[in-house]
């Protein structure tokens, strides 16, 4: 047994200071944990919406017809883009391999889907949003493959 008692157990302690060490200690969660947690979940939503739509071609084709109209480009020329950056983005942001222009190009096909498809969808839309540009703006974090070849390749870290 410690000789010294756990702080956060400290009679002694009023419930401000309790609070103020709680927080001092969830603030030395690395951040690259987040980061990689961030990665992940945005990935995969892009990812399975990917898988779902190489099961079936002439379905994804008659969706991108049908529902999302986007303007300029052909559905079948729309669906094949579409589909090639959800299954090779997220994987990019996954692994932090390139992850920024990864999170960039699921970035932009959130405001295209924000703006021309389904605009009521706002909410998740401003979520998938935050999470990429986390990861524009900051890196992948540590936990990366952009990490290790900028630290090993590269001299930084």
């Amino acid at each position: 047994m410690s000789a010294m008692p756990h702080v956060l157990n400290a009679p002694s302690l009023g419930p401000v200071a309790r609070l103020e060490q709680l927080r001092a200690r969830l603030a030395r969660v690395p951040e690259s944990l987040f980061t990689l947690l961030f990665r992940i979940a945005v990935a995969a939503v892009f990812f399975k919406s990917g898988m779902v739509k190489i099961q079936s071609w002439e379905t994804t084709v008659g969706l991108f017809r049908d529902e999302y109209q986007l303007p300029l480009l052909p559905p079948d020329v729309a669906a094949w883009l579409g589909t090639a950056l959800e299954l090779t983005a997220p994987v990019l942001v996954a692994f932090g391999l390139a992850a920024r222009l990864g999170a960039l190009a699921l970035l932009a096909m959130t405001f295209v889907i924000q703006f021309l498809v389904y605009p009521a969808n706002w909410a998740e839309h401003l979520m998938w949003a935050s999470l990429l540009g986390w990861i524009v703006a900051r890196g992948p974090g540590a936990l990366s493959f952009d990490h290790l070849v900028a630290r090993h390749l590269l001299g930084r870290g």
